[in-house]
């Protein structure tokens, strides 16, 4: 039910949940971005250093393959399909109307597009080129912010299916107001 001079909740929820999703995608870019110019120009040609012993080390670091160096060979590919990821999420956040799905996917777009970057405009170049990472843990491969966003929002994403909560709220009235007309 919609009254006048007030949008209808689903366009309200709509609209807050696409600028959850543009501000988590945006940080989480920003973020990764400046972290990893930071170590490019800090770390790189440096020994690593200690934040907490040998539990937390920062280290410069590149990666052509995807995680765990796994696909070195398919940067390519991996460009490729990360675009195709970038591109699903914006398209189905047009759906979104949960505030915690939108940061979500905010949070994973933005990793997604962290690497991407790297990919696109880093050594040797041609959407080839290597993503750097920085952040080292014991028995642990070198990542970045932007794998760290991607993981943490798979954890998040996974939290939210197992309580069962739908991405899309349907407005009831909405549903109600359909049912009318017919």
């Amino acid at each position: 039910m919609q009254t006048e001079g007030r949008a209808p909740i689903t366009s309200s929820r709509a609209q807050r949940a696409r600028r959850l999703f543009i501000i988590f995608a945006t940080v989480i870019f920003a973020l990764d971005l400046i972290t990893k110019n930071w170590a490019v120009a800090y770390l790189q040609f440096r020994e690593p250093i200690r934040v907490v012993g040998d539990f937390l080390k920062f280290t410069f670091a590149t990666n052509p393959g995807a995680a765990f160096n796994f696909a070195t060979d398919a940067t390519l590919i991996l460009s490729s399909l990360k675009l195709c990821v970038a591109a699903f999420l914006i398209y189905y956040m047009r759906k979104v109307t949960n505030s915690q799905w939108a940061m979500a996917l905010g949070i994973l777009l933005g990793g997604v597009l962290g690497n991407l970057w790297d990919r696109a405009t880093r050594e040797p170049g041609n959407w080839r080129g290597e993503v750097i990472d920085w952040i080292e843990l014991p028995n642990w491969p070198v990542f970045n912010i932007a794998d760290s966003a991607i993981v943490c929002s798979g954890i998040f994403m996974t939290w939210l299916a197992m309580r069962n909560i739908q991405p899309i709220i349907h407005d009831e009235n909405k549903d109600v107001h359909h049912e009318d007309k017919k």
